[in-house]
């Protein structure tokens, strides 16, 4: 990623083009777990795309650590 200095200019063909294209086409989110960013990108016109997820054990990092030694 190249961080442009106030007033530098892009030169075409050059590895901002990409940004370029990514901010100036339709974009599809695709939200993880919080559900209430869903509704904000909806009211924006922008589709989205929910996966309902929570931490395993709760996001208890102790009892995430022993179900993945088990396996779960």
């Amino acid at each position: 990623m190249r961080v442009m200095i106030k007033g530098e200019r892009s030169v075409p063909g050059s590895e901002n083009d990409g940004y370029k294209r990514l901010l100036t086409g339709k974009v599809t989110v695709v939200n993880v777990g919080l559900e209430g960013f869903v509704a904000d990108l909806k009211a924006c016109d922008v589709q989205v795309i929910h996966v309902d997820w929570v931490p395993p054990a709760g996001g208890d990092p102790k009892m995430a650590a022993l179900l993945a030694k088990l396996g779960v």
